[in-house]
């Protein structure tokens, strides 16, 4: 039997013939154009792309559904008076224009934080500067072989708000949420996890605190029955603990913590009340890294309530890497290509790293958001015996290696390429019997690619490529 969802009855009986304005037309917008033209809304779009810019599919479908557009880096001028506000996440609620609106009584809102209001069933949001996608899908793997029906969105999956209505009390939504989608949200999930805090998109955010404060908007609203999943070992996610409303619970890779989840000598395990059960070898996963062992002790402690451990060990040892986290690509005359595009940041590219014992050939660089690449220059120098570099960040990471090189007298072939092609010529060339290459940018995609996903692609179908 269909949930009545009173909640969302309300809102879509409000839209009816209102004013509701769509800012970006993205992944997480585009779908909202058919539900809003369902529910009868007054729909204007905004775009800051120009009309040539942006994709035909989605031209055709506002033009067929009659709403009005604007395009250009002067859209924004276009926005008044309107009733509701879709922002897209990178449109911070912090711009001029939406502040103006949001004073004369307009709603500004996402998908996401709309339907954590509407959601019937219970929330699990997760976020991190590091590690959240793939223990988002992780917490969803669990849950599912559990038995639970559940529903995956945020950053990644299908945009959640649309399918609201297939939604039932008993089911899970699984969130990945960015900073992004978290800034300017008053409402936090049930059970709410953060990876880490570290350093990022700091060229769209106006400082590093701005970032952090939005991170915590993911438990701020919890009430006393809420449980948050934090990182021991990093000192931001630690004190995060001081203003939390309901439970806490901590993971670690580094203290042997005498309540959480630990990481002791290759074994996962739980601690309550001093007393340590082994749960899991990490030799029996097929995830490979220090961080992806954070990861699933992670995904354990948020499910730990919901599903027993025997059942979550299942669903953690069948579960493989996520699509462009060290990916395995090829091996080829006895070296391993990894694919690890999604790696935009130092922290993530550091991961890596030490996730391999072999000699690493690493291709890195890519799009500056203005990060300090101080934090790797040191594991550069210590584990990789080729750096390849590309993109607007070459430079940058040049920069910071060479220093660390010359203070610890040591050498390393450095090459500055032009193109992905380059960088995978000259990786082979270099790469010996043994060696992994390893494509981790440390960098956003967005100076020579679509995103992440598209840059990786290209650098899997250019080393299957070598093959032929």
């Amino acid at each position: 039997m269909k949930y009545n969802n009173e909640k969302l009855n309300e809102f879509n009986d409000y839209i009816r013939y209102r004013k509701v304005a769509i800012i970006g037309i993205g992944v997480s917008n585009l779908p909202l154009l058919d539900y809003l033209y369902q529910k009868k809304a007054n729909v204007t779009v905004f775009d800051e792309r120009e009309y040539n810019e942006i994709p035909r599919e989605s031209i055709e479908k506002i033009t067929n559904y009659g709403f009005v557009m604007h395009f250009g880096k002067d859209c924004m001028q276009h926005l008044k008076n309107f009733n509701v506000i879709f922002r897209s996440p990178s449109c911070l609620p912090t711009r001029l224009e939406l502040v103006e609106e949001a004073n004369r009584g307009a709603l500004v809102t996402t998908e996401v934080e709309l339907l954590m209001k509407m959601c019937p069933a219970k929330i699990i949001g997760i976020t991190g500067s590091d590690g959240k996608t793939t223990t988002t899908s992780l917490i969803n793997s669990i849950l599912q072989k559990a038995g639970y029906k559940t529903f995956l969105g945020g950053n990644i999956g299908t945009p959640l708000f649309t399918k609201i209505e297939e939604i039932s009390p008993q089911d899970f939504v699984v969130l990945e949420l960015s900073s992004f989608q978290l800034m300017g949200m008053e409402i936090s999930p049930q059970i709410a996890v953060i990876t880490n805090i570290t350093p990022n998109h700091l060229n769209i955010h106006k400082d590093y605190q701005e970032y952090i404060e939005a991170k915590k908007n993911i438990f701020k609203y919890q009430d006393e029955n809420g449980i948050l999943v934090l990182n021991y070992d990093n000192e931001i996610t630690k004190n995060c603990a001081k203003e939390a409303n309901g439970k806490v619970i901590f993971f670690s890779s580094q203290t042997k913590l005498d309540d959480g989840y630990i990481i002791d000598e290759g074994v996962i395990k739980a601690c309550d009340d001093k007393i340590r059960k082994h749960i899991l070898n990490t030799d029996d996963v097929i995830l490979k890294g220090s961080h992806n062992y954070q990861n699933i002790a992670t995904a354990l402690a948020a499910t730990a309530n919901l599903v027993d451990v025997e059942t979550a060990i299942k669903a953690i040892k069948e579960f493989k890497p996520v699509e462009h986290r060290i990916e395995f690509v090829e091996e080829i005359d006895d070296v391993k290509w990894y694919n690890d595009s999604a790696s935009s940041s130092p922290s993530r590219t550091l991961s890596g790293l030490n996730a391999f014992k072999d000699n690493i050939v690493l291709i890195a660089g890519g799009y500056d958001k203005n990060l300090d690449y101080t934090s790797i220059a040191k594991p550069i120098a210590d584990k990789v015996k080729t750096l390849i570099l590309i993109g607007q960040t070459a430079n940058k990471i040049y920069e910071v290696v060479k220093k660390e090189l010359e203070k610890e007298n040591k050498n390393l072939d450095i090459y500055m390429c032009e193109t992905l092609e380059e960088t995978i010529f000259i990786a082979k060339k270099n790469a010996k019997s043994g060696d992994v290459v390893l494509f981790s940018p440390a960098s956003a995609s967005f100076d020579m690619f679509k995103n992440f996903a598209d840059r990786g692609n290209q650098f899997k179908n250019l080393v299957k490529k070598l093959k032929e």
